[in-house]
């Protein structure tokens, strides 16, 4: 039985979360010694590939767990695509990084053509998270094209948490200044506060305080997942909810009780397994609850964990 007063420094074990943030302190220290010698910052991935049937696991659906991938299927012969694949690179150009462009000769690569079940050409797919999205058929006007494109956008960060990085192709990512303290800081302090004293509940409702007005906080967003973590695995018989996920591998509920008991205990992997089981045993809302509850471990880790990376791109294969 887990006691009833917990803390983030106290009984839970959180390796992960420090580990994820050394890691980040790191990188970012890399950053800054680069800035400061003058070497050269490695440039940002491209944002408009060609992609063929040996590398489209690695360029469509593992790139997808981190970045919308818009997928253009289009032939040399094809006229209106001549009109429409340029439009649509230029435009990938314009939303800088928020998503990825896949081009796909249909003629060079027919068993994708045939496994999107792509009626003609021109045809454009998105892939978010390893789940493939009809976005349009046929010549669009610009307009059209980037009010679904804004709706990808939308839906991505939303449902799924993926949200692509805002950086010119080609350009050097810069360092951002050091911001003043912003207006949440005293929030976030009593947020932090009530979650060191045990204080679930309220550290729960201050960083939801924070993110009703500041949807964008990443250090709310943190302090909410390992605060509703701790408050879903406080007070649980661990012999009971194990025994209740060994007895029926698909319980979704089941399930995620025991990753977050995995979680909580320091298996990170365990747990990002065990609900990546589900999501391939599962469909339709079950599924859905599954993959939820996925990212939000994915939260209490933090997206620079390479656990998280990995995990990212199992669930994009189990979904596909």
């Amino acid at each position: 039985m887990q006691p009833r007063n917990m803390s983030m420094s106290g009984v839970v074990d959180l390796a992960a979360v420090k580990a994820a943030g050394e890691a980040k302190q790191k990188a970012e220290q890399a950053r800054a010694e680069a800035a400061r010698t003058g070497q050269p910052v490695a440039a940002p991935s491209p944002t408009v590939i060609d992609v063929d049937e040996a590398g489209f696991e690695r360029d469509v659906l593992q790139r997808s767990s981190e970045v919308p991938v818009v997928i253009d299927f289009w032939a040399e012969w094809c006229e209106p695509c001549k009109q429409l694949s340029p439009l649509l690179e230029r435009m990938t150009a314009e939303y800088a990084g928020r998503f990825v462009l896949a081009k796909i000769d249909v003629e060079a690569n027919p068993t994708l053509f045939q496994q999107f079940g792509v009626q003609g050409i021109p045809a454009v797919f998105a892939v978010v998270a390893g789940q493939a999205l009809p976005l349009f058929q046929g010549s669009a006007p610009e307009a059209q094209i980037r009010e679904v494109l804004d709706q990808l956008i939308q839906v991505s960060e939303e449902r799924f948490g993926i949200v692509g990085a805002p950086v010119e192709p080609g350009e050097e990512p810069v360092e951002p200044a050091p911001e003043p303290a912003g207006p949440y800081d005293s929030a976030l302090a009593a947020a932090h506060e009530a979650l060191d004293a045990g204080d679930l509940g309220g550290a729960v409702q201050a960083y939801r305080n924070v993110l009703s007005d500041d949807p964008a906080n990443a250090e709310a967003k943190l302090g909410l997942a390992q605060a509703e973590l701790l408050q879903r695995v406080e007070g649980a018989d661990s012999e009971v909810v194990r025994r209740a996920a060994a007895e029926d591998p698909a319980d979704v509920a089941a399930q995620a009780a025991a990753a977050d008991l995995d979680l909580v205990g320091g298996h990170v992997e365990d747990a990002f397994g065990r609900l990546i089981d589900v999501v391939k045993r599962t469909a339709g809302d079950d599924r859905d609850r599954a993959r939820v509850r996925l990212l939000e471990l994915f939260e209490v880790i933090g997206g620079d964990d390479p656990r998280v990376t990995a995990a990212r791109g199992s669930l994009a294969r189990a979904l596909f």
